[in-house]
């Protein structure tokens, strides 16, 4: 049965369109269920025997939602109790356009057998399609779509008898349930059905609140401004008198907050909201509409670090009042910054978030306050009715709304993760707050793996260069087993040298847009925790066939040049290889085969070839301005039968650390050049950009406060103020300024050359670059690897790897997902930081100011790579007097001042009083300052860069 539509359409050249819509309606589409005698299908989804225990439906009954109940209660279908359940594919349609996290989240569902959700095709059905009525509107319509798929679905199980299932509306829209009713239809509001499910107080608690529940919740006095209707507010920016923008909350203090405004080129900008009224409810990672105040109320970042800890009451604003009064900056023109106020939230990014849960005081209360694992997100009001056999677990909270009158959103408990301080919950909170898929690889994803055993064949062999004799050596860090990358070096008859560079060939076994493919480029990357590893690709790849394992013949993407004994480069070859290499080293193993004179084999000379070289290329690098910076990176030690941490130190490079990232960055180097000049609009970079003059601020101030001058017109202005900079009597100074100078610069990133035109990379002082050298580990590379086989007529091209839009959206997600691994990287240190120190009780430890702050100092412990945060302010007025100084920056505690780079002495310990939320106590022991008790202290380790970007 055919049904179509045809209207004519005016095109923008002014001409006339005819389109016709042609809709087909069938009678053959099964209805899914196994009492079922009419439908002729093949396979049922839904269950004959489809009971859950109701007080209500004592029988057995097929769920059919409606939009909003999925849109709204997508974390109650998805608990396992809730099964056999009808999705119309009007609400298919409508979810796929409202929201795209939840559809697919309902399509997760839906492939899942055990919970028995299955898609009826209503829209195509002869007897449940309806045509949209005159003067009806669509969400009308499809809200009567679906009472006729119900009332469809009633009669068609009563054809299996008057015994079996019968299917049950459940929606919260009062006009819908009435109207159902009116028709006879089986119609139950969600909360109801929930509510009388017997002996699961968990599910209640997992229902989003609906907008009449919201007002029970709050106080009656308005706190908040309202928001401007999304009309206005985008009449608003269109005009200039809103600007739009991602709201990014501090982590220091919660009534500041900062939103970064893109703009044309060089033309972003931040705009600075202090206040809760001026944040007005946005939430970390929203994109709001901000109003600029007038230019004499522009305000200066705060120096104040500011934790919201006080007890949940909406009616008492004094407190924070007090707080924004004290921590408003009045400074000089030069250092205000554009301040404003939100107007609007244009898009939330509301997402299930992990936490704990702070009971109420008050006793049989079922109303609580949760404190999520992120600062930047405020604490959320729930309900929930297990709050005693919550106290104790990490648990996900979603929020529901935020309305004008309540201090904090309100919100719905989603599910516990497991007792806190246990090392697999924590992991699990820390994977889920820094969104890192992490679940098993799909058997659509491992459909896609070679079948073993597997082995080179003589067609791999006839496409690529044979260099199985060369010796070639790999260097990793111990226990590595996703081994990326190998080396030779060896003298050329006519005295050269002949360094190849040979890289896992994955892309080999990942071809374009399959299941595997697809999975990788949404990972992005492989995330490195401490004692754990999330794969980007499956292990057989990841750890075994695209792992250069010594003796074993392995498919490599080789990159070789001709070199002199001056390290110029005379010639430069790509070639796809097949190579066996003769060891897998350690970085001291390496070395020590270097050092060790009596050694003269054939692996010994070609590192020996090498580390002469990359010595040359490294200074080479330098008088061009590379930088050489700084960070704190530590090694824990595991105990192979707890998997605690025994051990913990600072890693300490060696030369042979250097020799492979030298040779990393040439690869990386001339593979971005040769794929830019064959792709000019579609090849993928990456670049690291200079940071703007008031990022230097810090580094210039704590230079000067030891009379030095570091100068930063430029990169290599920069690296020479650095190598002269030395204080006599303090040899870690130059370090402590690399360190500081590290968190001055910018974020490298990954870009399509097509889209931009500054390819400079800061860091390296090279005027282009890409990553080539690690496709096990980063995307990025597999990308690399495609274009640079095609440029060398290795491999043929595919539509997606020459449209510069796709590279360039493929460039966003991997730089969010390289940035939320390094998060998620540091996350791991600090926990098993605190299991390091659990059982190490007190200990005392030299350390250096790093920053200083209104009312605190940031120190760092070079020994154990940490920094805590030491307070001084107190809730009395009995407490220190506190001096600051922004122009040092000093900080003047009763008599004493303290400095960057002035050093201190702190005991660390671990603070485990407060279950819900364990911290490392800091406190400062030399110089001893009389009257002043230093709180606890949030410890952290520091942000860590990578030694160099290869």
């Amino acid at each position: 049965m055919l049904k179509s539509k045809t209207f004519v359409k005016k095109t923008r050249s002014g001409g006339i369109m005819k389109i016709v819509r042609e809709h087909y309606l069938r009678d053959d589409i099964w209805c899914g269920s196994e009492v079922c005698t009419e439908c002729k299908q093949e396979s049922t989804v839904l269950q004959r025997d489809a009971c859950i225990e109701s007080d209500l439906c004592c029988f057995p009954h097929y769920l059919i939602p409606d939009t909003n109940v999925v849109l709204h209660q997508i974390d109650v279908l998805e608990d396992p109790l809730i099964r056999n359940v009808v999705i119309l594919q009007t609400v298919l349609q409508e979810v796929r356009h409202r929201s795209a996290p939840i559809y697919k989240r309902l399509k997760d569902i839906l492939h899942e057998q055990e919970k028995h959700f299955y898609t009826f095709t209503n829209e195509h059905h002869r007897e449940t399609f309806i045509e949209r009525e005159p003067g009806e509107s669509a969400n009308d319509r499809n809200d009567r779509a679906i009472r006729v798929a119900v009332k469809w679905y009633s009669h068609h199980l009563e054809k299996g008898g008057s015994d079996g299932p019968k299917a049950v509306l459940i929606t919260n829209d009062q006009g819908n349930k009435e109207k159902a009713e009116e028709s006879d239809l089986l119609v139950y509001k969600c909360e109801e059905y929930i509510k009388s499910l017997i002996a699961n107080p968990e599910l209640v608690d997992r229902l989003a609140l609906a907008n009449d529940e919201k007002n029970d919740i709050s106080s009656s006095k308005v706190l908040f401004p309202e928001h401007f209707p999304l009309s206005r507010i985008q009449v608003g920016i269109k005009s200039g008198t809103f600007l739009q923008g991602t709201f990014r909350a501090s982590r220091d203090n919660y009534l500041e907050a900062t939103v970064f405004v893109q703009g044309e080129g060089e033309d972003s900008t931040e705009v600075l909201l202090q206040g809760l009224q001026n944040l007005n409810r946005a939430i970390h990672q929203d994109v709001v509409a901000v109003q600029l105040l007038p230019r004499e109320q522009w305000l200066a970042p705060s120096s104040v670090v500011l934790h919201d800890e006080r007890e949940a009451k909406d009616e008492d604003a004094t407190e924070e009042e007090e707080k924004e009064k004290a921590m408003k900056n009045i400074a000089d023109d030069a250092a205000r910054k554009p301040t404003g106020r939100v107007v609007g939230i244009i898009k939330r990014n509301w997402r299930p978030f992990c936490g704990m849960l702070n009971s109420s005081l008050i006793k049989e209360s079922t109303r609580h306050l949760f404190t999520p694992a992120d600062r930047r997100v405020p604490r959320i009001r729930i309900e929930t009715r297990q709050a005693s056999a919550l106290a104790s677990q990490r648990i996900m909270v979603a929020i529901d709304g935020w309305p004008r009158h309540s201090r904090y959103p309100n919100g719905h408990f989603v599910r516990s993760l497991g007792a806190a301080g246990d090392k697999e919950t924590e992991t699990e909170v820390l994977l889920l707050e820094h969104d890192v898929p992490h679940q098993d690889f799909s058997q659509a994803v491992l459909s896609f793996l070679p079948k073993m055993p597997w082995s080179i064949t003589p067609e791999d062999m006839a496409v690529r260069q044979d260099l199985r004799a060369l010796t070639v050596c790999s260097v990793d860090p111990p226990g590595c087993t996703d081994i990326d990358d190998a080396l030779h070096c060896r003298t050329l008859e006519n005295g050269n040298l002949e360094v190849g560079v040979h890289i896992a060939d994955v892309s080999h076994f990942i071809r374009p847009g399959n299941a595997l493919d697809l999975e990788a480029s949404n990972r992005g990357t492989t995330v490195y925790l401490c004692g754990k590893r999330i794969d980007m690709v499956p292990e057989l790849l990841s750890s075994n066939l695209c792992s250069l394992r010594s003796n074993v013949e392995r498919l490599a993407f080789s990159c070789i040049w001709e070199m002199n004994n001056k390290a110029d480069i005379v010639k430069t070859r790509f070639t796809k290889s097949v190579i066996n290499s003769k060891a897998s080293l350690t970085y001291a193993e390496a070395q020590l085969r270097i050092d060790d004179t009596t050694m003269n084999d054939d692996i010994t000379n070609s590192l020996r070839g090498l580390n002469k070289l990359a010595k040359i290329l490294k200074r080479q690098r330098i008088e061009k301005g590379a930088l050489t910076l700084s960070s704190l990176e530590v090694r824990f030690h595991i105990d192979s039968e707890t998997h605690d941490p025994i051990d913990l130190q600072t890693k300490e490079l060696m030369e042979t650390n250097s020799m492979v990232e030298e040779f990393m960055l040439l690869a990386n180097i001339s593979v971005a050049q040769k794929i830019y000049d064959e792709f000019s609009e579609c090849a993928l970079l990456r670049k690291h950009p200079a940071p703007p003059p008031s990022n230097y601020d810090i580094l210039t101030k704590a230079a000067k406060s030891k009379g030095l001058a570091i100068h930063t017109d430029s990169a290599k202005a920069l690296a020479d103020s650095l190598d002269v900079a030395k204080v006599d009597g303090f040899p870690y100074f130059n370090t402590l300024l690399r360190i500081l100078a590290t968190r001055c610069m910018m974020q490298a990133v990954y870009f399509c050359s097509g889209m931009d035109s500054d390819f400079h990379h800061y860091g390296l002082a090279s005027p282009i670059y890409t990553h080539f050298t690690s496709p096990i580990r980063r995307y990025s590379d597999i990308i690399v690897h495609r274009l640079l086989a095609v440029a060398i007529g290795a491999d043929s091209t595919y539509p997606d790897l020459t449209d510069k839009h796709k590279q360039s959206a493929l460039c966003n997600n991997l730089n969010y997902r390289h940035k939320m691994s390094q998060y998620a990287q540091r996350a791991s240190v600090a926990f098993h930081t605190q299991l390091f120190f659990k059982s190490r009780g007190i200990l005392n430890e030299e350390g250096f100011i790093l920053f200083v702050r209104k009312n605190a100092i940031i120190v760092l412990i070079p020994k154990f790579g940490l920094e805590g945060t030491v307070f001084f302010d107190s809730k009395d007025k009995t407490g220190p007097k506190l001096v600051f100084d922004e122009e040092g920056p000093t900080l003047m505690v009763e008599q004493h001042t303290f400095k960057i780079f002035d050093k201190v002495k702190v005991t660390i310990s671990l603070d485990d009083s407060n279950v819900q939320h364990q911290k490392i106590r800091m406190s400062l022991v030399d110089p001893v300052i009389p009257g002043v008790s230093v709180p606890v202290t949030e410890v952290e380790p520091p942000a860590k860069k990578p030694k160099l970007d290869c």
